[in-house]
């Protein structure tokens, strides 16, 4: 499964349901303890936050979220790529990475070609466009514009015209050309890398945290430290400064922020197309129109929905759970009850007088949310990935081959645990930029709950770090479903993604290890080896030698 996943040799999909056909014919599990895998409680928030994002995507929230905020920032470059970041993490917070990048593209597209136009190419080089896209078409192939057929300036058409032009002109209109090629890279980088820092701030932003519940469940049923707000309040702030540390790397990198440049005086050619992208965010808002009655109601659901998972077990204080028997509230629960209702909320405001008029004519009213649309955009292989990774989690479990591989880990027994947490960083976000996140997660976590184990430390020291490092892939555009959107838009360059990606990579490990050994003990209790994790090493330590006697009895058979 590890090696189709990382190949794609069959659709991830068809590849998460191979355990439900080999693990029953191999002796490993019986179907009636496979297949339940498939729709854990995990599952259930998954596609309660997938079913909450259609909604939000339904009717267009997440554009004026977004054009509000860019309104709010401002319109300069450093401003602008900073309101791109700070909108696309909120939004992948709650939407899949994909889709938020995939929404905010356009708009960046949008204010780039206000703020630089589109240059008008001669025609000499339209001819030898043509010459060129000629033979590729035979080929059918398809040559994707460069930056320099769309940044251009109304400059351009003014030198065209001059009959004298100096050199200090056309170093002055090289440097104009440069600074806009840059600032175009630095707009479309940053948002990709936004959407992957941005999901790593809840449980259902992306695949892997979820997977990483999942298998703690499967593992150790007795542990109950991680859920909706506890994942929060020690994922969001590490979020935010990743944030604000990308943020500053690319705007400095792609000439955001002018180090040497901060008294210098802009041009007045910036200053009006500074003027012009601002009357684009403008105008794009107010063709929105004035708030609907189903905005309102959705971002009152969609807090709803935030402020119950936060409040259901926030640990620090009792939460509403404890009102009922203990165990029976989960966030599924939470997530599926809110989402219920988007099913039969009225998107039109209704009125109260059609109680009490009897002539009244019944039609019927369109609910927030119908299923037909839910069907359509809600993307349910997502749920069999998720499943096939419990599955694969619960067969590595019950046949010993987790305990088998933690076993044969002696060489990392002695290396201090804040190192171990570094290390394992930086190996699984490497492993990330060439297999998909959720693959690297599945492959990865059992050996990890195994080498906690061995080292004596609690698992989630080793496993949160494993989870959130698989979201931290910026090096390459094959690495991350963001990033390839991003590129195939034409302006990007692999060697950019890598020089960029490079310090992003090395910021998050950091990031990430600082995190661990600060807040992250506090909220998980990461100081003491855990009751729940105990049980489990008593289990292991039974298991180990019943695996190695079938291994050698296998051997000396043959």
């Amino acid at each position: 499964m590890a090696l189709y996943w990382c190949t794609e040799a069959l659709p991830l999909a068809v590849t998460a349901l191979l355990p439900i056909v080999l693990f029953p014919f191999l002796g490993i599990l019986p179907s009636n303890k496979v297949c339940p895998q498939y729709f854990l409680d995990t599952n259930f928030l998954f596609l309660s936050g997938l079913i909450m994002a259609s909604a939000i995507e339904e009717w267009n929230l997440h554009r004026r979220i977004a054009l509000r905020v860019l309104m709010c920032v401002g319109v300069q470059p450093a401003r602008l790529i900073l309101g791109m970041m700070l909108t696309t993490s909120f939004l992948s917070m709650w939407l899949s990475n994909t889709a938020s990048t995939a929404m905010m593209l356009p708009i960046a597209n949008a204010i780039l070609k206000s703020l630089f136009g589109e240059k008008d190419t001669s025609k000499d080089m339209s001819r030898e466009n043509e010459e060129t896209q000629a033979p590729l078409q035979q080929n059918k192939l398809y040559t994707v514009p460069t930056e320099m057929q769309f940044l251009a300036s109304t400059e351009d058409k003014d030198l065209a015209e001059e009959r004298e032009i100096t050199s200090d002109t056309l170093s002055d209109l090289k440097k104009e050309e440069e600074y806009k090629t840059n600032i175009w890279k630095g707009f479309l980088i940053s948002i990709p890398y936004a959407a992957s820092i941005g999901g790593t701030a809840t449980l259902t932003g992306t695949a892997p945290n979820l997977i990483l519940l999942g298998q703690l469940k499967s593992y150790f049923p007795e542990c109950d430290v991680v859920n909706f707000g506890s994942w929060f309040m020690f994922a969001f702030p590490l979020m935010l400064i990743f944030l604000l540390m990308g943020w500053l790397w690319i705007s400095i990198l792609y000439g955001g922020i002018n180090l040497r440049g901060w008294r210098t005086k802009k041009s007045n050619l910036r200053v009006d197309a500074e003027a012009r992208a601002r009357e684009v965010i403008k105008e794009d808002y107010q063709k929105l129109g004035p708030t609907k009655f189903a905005e309102q109601a959705i971002f009152f659901l969609f807090c709803m929905f935030a402020i119950m998972l936060f409040s259901r077990d926030p640990k620090f204080i009792p939460g509403w759970a404890s009102l009922f028997a203990p165990g029976f509230i989960s966030d599924a629960v939470t997530g599926i009850t809110i989402v219920i209702i988007l099913f039969f909320f009225p998107s039109q405001k209704p009125s109260l007088r059609w109680w009490f008029d009897f002539k009244a004519p019944n039609t019927e009213t369109q609910p927030l949310l119908t299923w037909r649309k839910a069907q359509e955009t809600v993307p349910w292989n997502i749920i069999l990935l998720l499943g096939g990774g419990f599955a694969m989690a619960k067969g590595c479990e019950e046949s010993g081959l987790s305990v088998w591989i933690g076993g044969r880990l002696h060489p990392l027994e002695g290396v201090p645990p804040p190192v171990a947490v570094i290390l394992i960083t930086i190996v699984i976000a490497l492993f990330t930029e060439f297999a998909s996140n959720t693959a690297t997660i599945i492959i990865f976590l059992p050996v990890l709950a195994e080498l906690a184990i061995r080292l004596k430390v609690n698992p989630l020291y080793l496993m949160i770090p494993g989870t959130i490092g698989c979201s931290y892939a910026f090096m390459l555009p094959v690495s991350t479903p963001p990033n390839s959107i991003a590129f195939s838009s034409g302006h990007l360059m692999v060697k950019d993604m890598v020089r960029t990606g490079l310090l992003m990579n090395l910021m998050g490990v950091l990031l990430l290890s600082l995190a661990m050994n600060t807040w992250a003990k506090s909220i998980f209790q990461l100081g003491t080896f855990p009751a729940w994790a105990n049980i489990h090493a008593e289990n292991a330590t039974s298991l180990l030698p019943a695996v190695e006697n079938v291994t050698l009895s296998a051997l000396n058979k043959i």
